[in-house]
């Protein structure tokens, strides 16, 4: 054994120590094994302070964890639980990193917060750029779907786009994930065609030319038709101050101002990550099998587009417009009741009360005039609703009143969080590629058959 008392040259205060306790947590393991790594030598020990117990150098424990995996913690009964340091949900709120989520998407724009949880540093006016190539693909492959196609169809294309023309895509390292999640990102939205005053184009309706939308710049840099400008070296910025304010033309032809454009980078700033959820454990899957950062965003993409994931907001703006419509929420919600159908945008089965995400947006919300009919409905659907069943908003419900009352399409919600949480995809695949690759690999539990079994009998021939 190499436990050792701890020397007085004051490194137990530099490096972060462990408990015994800590240290198995973070290997997964019993503190009995932990125990035995230190007498096999994989891990060295120091006597705790006042000689109970023994601290653990935490860049050892991590090193080991990387040689020979982590094993995850138990979990409940028929759930999967994997180790993650992003996001915590804890007591009716939730957490980047250990500050809250919410105060974060109120001070700090998404691109900010996004740089923040890829790289730990803050970084005060954060942009992201679109290459001049990539746009380009992405805008012709958008441009040549048929009219009907959704937002998240363009979405899934344009990632496809992007990638081919990214020669270097293959490359895991730190910073070429991070200059192609910087890159893909404002490569989305450009490729997205902008709403015009018909309401054609954008989220939601036909692609109105070849190029989705988009206009193309002079040698000189100045401003296109869609308003962007060359920053030189192939890189393609927004004339305007940020992602949202790219974002809100291709979801609306209403004047962005100030109160908007907030509430829009707002939500997307709360919405880039929500812990393990369905699209983001597919991500992860597909980081663990060392996917390149544009395949982990289409397999996020992939599962976004369940109508039990990302397609809620649809149905909450839906509901809305019709209770907008009715007059009154009660008909709308006893119609849903009556055919067996849920009544979107209510409750979520991480919070017992209010989704503070839908709560942070609701306020900012109540600052705009044109949003108080959307948000009158909102409310009582809830009021309504709450005679049988006492079920709260959730964030689909926010984005529903934001989508109603800036004359989005129904689908603009959707859209919105899959932008955002395209950097909380990239956040968890940075996470995944420092772990063993393909740890996610389930076994099976078979219900078939036992062999040994007959052939099948064929049951014809093959036609001719």
């Amino acid at each position: 054994m190499t436990d050792q008392a701890a020397a007085g040259d004051g490194s137990e205060r530099t490096a972060q120590r462990l408990t015994t306790r800590e240290t198995a947590e973070r290997l997964g393991v019993k503190p009995e094994t932990v125990y035995a790594y230190v007498s096999r030598g994989q891990l060295s020990s120091n006597r705790a302070p006042g000689g109970r117990g023994s601290t653990f150098d935490a860049a050892e424990v991590d090193a080991l964890a990387r040689r020979t995996g982590r094993r995850e913690p138990a979990s409940p009964a028929g759930e999967l639980s994997f180790r993650t340091g992003i996001t915590l949900i804890e007591g009716d709120r939730y957490c980047f990193r250990g500050v809250d989520a919410t105060e974060l998407a109120r001070r700090h724009t998404y691109e900010e917060i996004a740089e923040w949880l890829w790289t730990g540093e803050l970084r005060t006016g954060a942009r992201f750029t679109a290459p001049r190539e990539a746009l380009a693909a992405a805008r012709r492959t958008v441009g040549a779907l048929p009219a009907h196609c959704g937002s998240t169809d363009r979405l899934r294309v344009a990632v496809v786009a992007a990638a081919a023309a990214d020669p270097l895509r293959f490359d895991l390292s730190r910073e070429a994930v991070l200059g192609s999640a910087r890159s893909l990102i404002p490569t989305l939205v450009d490729a997205l065609p902008a709403v015009d005053a018909d309401g054609a184009g954008g989220v939601g309706t036909a692609v109105g030319n070849g190029v989705g939308g988009g206009g193309e710049r002079d040698e000189a840099g100045a401003l296109d038709e869609a308003g962007e400008r060359d920053e030189g070296g192939g890189a393609i910025a927004s004339a305007g101050s940020g992602l949202a304010h790219q974002l809100w033309p291709k979801l609306t032809a209403h004047p962005a101002d100030e109160a908007s454009l907030a509430v829009l980078d707002t939500a997307l700033g709360l919405l880039i990550d929500h812990d393990l959820a369905a699209s983001t454990l597919a991500a992860r899957v597909a980081a663990s099998a060392r996917a390149h950062p544009y395949a982990v965003v289409s397999a996020g993409l992939g599962v976004l587009e369940g109508p039990l994931h990302g397609a809620a907001s649809g149905l909450a703006h839906r509901m809305l417009t019709e209770v907008l419509e009715r007059g009154g929420a009660a008909p709308v919600v006893a119609d849903h009741l009556r055919t067996g159908r849920r009544v979107p945008g209510l409750g979520h089965r991480l919070y017992t009360g209010e989704d503070p995400r839908a709560t942070a947006l609701f306020a900012l919300l109540a600052d705009i005039p044109r949003a108080a009919p959307a948000l009158a409905a909102a409310r009582d659907v809830v009021t309504t609703t709450a005679r049988h069943t006492p079920l709260h908003a959730n964030v689909d419900m926010a984005l529903a009143v934001l989508s109603v009352s800036s004359g989005m399409a129904s689908e603009a919600g959707e859209t919105v969080f899959a932008i955002s949480r395209t950097a909380g995809w990239i956040a968890h695949a940075l996470e995944e590629y420092g772990e063993r690759p393909l740890r996610m690999r389930p076994i099976g539990q078979y219900t078939g058959p036992r062999p040994p079994q007959p052939l099948p009998d064929a049951t014809g021939s093959p036609s001719q």
